[in-house]
């Protein structure tokens, strides 16, 4: 009988926010009755034309998809100023993650990242028995761009800028950022994870460093501002060189036909954005305000999550889930005093309040 690889068999799974399914089971309770504030969806839900896109392609479903995703790399690079041929699309950026480690590292390369930064890049890592170097943050909880440079070796091949971070949600800014592309070797990737960017009140430029020609490979979502999560749409903009690497090592179709469309429809309706955006940022003050009114600490957030320090993170997110509120515990993060907690709606936000701050 064969084993399996031994560094799979120590590998520990990424953990998921708890689904609302699985909490209604389990309290008793209606779905309906309960809200997820844990895994960083959007409040508003999905774009309206997105849904209809969506509606629309399914008589087309009995197809495969354009495995290459032309028509959405099409529009995906006329949005940014690129060329398609700089566009690789995929299931997440998490596929886009895990990709990149199937082409770059092995049992000779490591991967260096941000200590608190999505624990993605360490699983994607260890499927192939490569090194992974996380690198404290600096005392606002921010990339040490500094130290992750000085954590390059030889052996280097991959490094994750995650900006805003996950799980903290600080960014690093422009000036950090160029003085880093300034002198990192030429012999590693510079992966840039923009999941949350649309909520951030600075947006630095790092498609320019694909345009130079840099070893950069930019990832963005469609699962967080343009709520699309379930759908499972993320791109790479890349160097064409590694973009082809990603083209002949994806899944054969990758993007389903609906989410396709979704995505084609979404980056459209700009009002619903701004909308999604105005409203996390809404959210992100009536958060801010409570909390202070307390003096509960907390780290302020350039995502639509904010990582509140409430003392003991498993004892407040079991106290939430009994009352229908799910929330994140940091525990696999070694924050055990923390919880991660997803903006919500204005009510969304008031209820979840309440049952964190209630006595």
């Amino acid at each position: 009988m064969h084993s399996a690889n031994p560094y799979i068999r120590t590998l520990i799974a990424y953990k998921a926010g708890k689904p609302i399914e699985e909490t209604a089971r389990e309290l008793g309770l209606s779905p309906a009755s309960i809200i997820k504030l844990a895994s960083n969806e959007n409040p508003i839900g999905p774009s309206p034309l997105a849904v209809r896109a969506m509606q629309d392609s399914l008589s087309r479903t009995h197809i495969y998809p354009d495995g290459a995703a032309r028509a959405l790399r099409e529009r995906l690079a006329d949005f940014h100023d690129v060329t398609m041929e700089q566009i690789v699309t995929g299931s997440g950026s998490s596929e886009l993650i895990t990709l990149l480690s199937m082409i770059y590292l092995n049992d000779d390369t490591n991967a260096v990242a941000a200590e608190y930064s999505f624990m993605m890049y360490k699983v994607a890592a260890q499927c192939f028995n490569a090194g992974y170097i996380p690198v404290p943050n600096k005392a606002d909880w921010s990339h040490d761009l500094p130290a992750m440079l000085r954590a390059i070796t030889p052996q280097t091949r991959i490094v994750y800028i995650t900006n805003p971070t996950n799980p903290v949600g600080t960014m690093v800014h422009q000036q950090e950022i160029d003085a880093f592309m300034d002198a990192v070797p030429d012999h590693v990737l510079v992966v840039f994870d923009e999941a949350y960017i649309d909520f951030a009140d600075e947006q630095p430029n790092t498609i320019k460093y694909v345009e130079q020609g840099k070893r950069v490979a930019v990832l963005r979502t469609f699962s967080k501002a343009y709520g699309l999560a379930g759908m499972r749409v993320g791109y790479a903009i890349t160097r064409p060189d590694v973009a082809n690497l990603l083209h002949r090592v994806r899944c054969a179709f990758n993007v389903s036909v609906p989410a396709q469309a979704a995505a084609m429809a979404a980056i459209n309706d700009t009002d619903h954005l701004a909308k999604t955006v105005a409203t996390v940022k809404e959210g992100r003050r009536q958060f801010y305000a409570a909390l202070d009114a307390r003096n509960i600490p907390y780290i302020p957030t350039q995502t639509n999550f904010i990582l509140v320090n409430i003392g003991n993170g498993r004892a407040a997110f079991n106290k939430c889930l009994k009352k229908g509120v799910i929330i994140r515990p940091m525990d696999e993060y070694n924050l055990q005093e923390y919880v991660r907690i997803t903006i919500g709606t204005k009510e969304q936000n008031e209820r979840c309040l309440n049952v964190l701050l209630e006595d």
